[in-house]
């Protein structure tokens, strides 16, 4: 197993499962993960989304989630990306299916698993915005996780684009830059692009100037 594996075994059969059935869908995920034609919704993507979701649960939730939520927090963040193709615009929500139906199988009650897919389809960000939807802090730790590299460091932010470039690599150069334009000014459209709810006024800032940086050379 490489490093990002087998953390990413540890966490999930603390949180997911063991046992054949387990065993054989986490296989399934790593080698999903593993796709020639992912370059950032890969392996390390997983890996960081399962830290960030268990880091925020722990430190910026009060009171923090108890343990059965974490378990379907971290669930969500396992198969959040199972399908990913970026010709889709369905990724969430076959990903959901997916979910609920290996979690059945795994083992876990139909309405877990239901909850899970729910959570899996709320990373369909430029749907609904943090707060517009009934409160719900779980959901808020998943979508705040995934949206993270927002708020990572320049470089590593600049490493992100690339990533997701070379996802759409079947596009031309203008057409890449009017979407991703397009999305960069979406996002900083939003009152907030991190739930409220978790108070990440650094994450906040940091992501907004990352995001203006990019608009700004993708209009030059």
């Amino acid at each position: 197993m490489s490093g990002d594996e087998r953390g990413l075994h540890t966490a999930w059969q603390r949180h997911v499962g063991t046992g054949a059935d387990a065993e054989r869908w986490f296989a399934e995920i790593v080698a999903r993960h593993r796709e020639p034609a992912r370059h950032y919704h890969d392996l390390r993507h997983v890996r960081w989304v399962v830290h960030h979701a268990r880091q925020l649960a722990a430190d910026s939730v009060d009171p923090p989630l108890p343990a059965d939520e974490v378990d379907t927090l971290v669930a969500a963040a396992f198969f959040h990306d199972a399908v990913y193709d970026a010709t889709r615009a369905d990724n969430e929500v076959v990903s959901a299916r997916l979910a609920q139906r290996a979690l059945g199988e795994i083992g876990w009650p139909p309405d877990t698993a239901a909850r899970v897919a729910a959570l899996v389809e709320a990373t369909a960000h430029l749907g609904t915005q943090p707060g517009e939807a009934a409160p719900d802090v779980t959901r808020d730790v998943l979508i705040a996780a995934d949206l993270g590299v927002l708020a990572a460091e320049p470089a590593r932010y600049d490493d992100y684009v690339r990533a997701v470039r070379r996802e759409y690599a079947d596009l031309d150069d203008e057409t890449w830059r009017t979407g991703r334009a397009g999305f960069a000014a979406q996002m900083l459209e939003r009152d907030h692009l991190f739930p409220t709810s978790l108070d990440l006024d650094g994450w906040e800032r940091r992501a907004r100037a990352n995001l203006t940086a990019e608009l700004a050379a993708l209009r030059r």
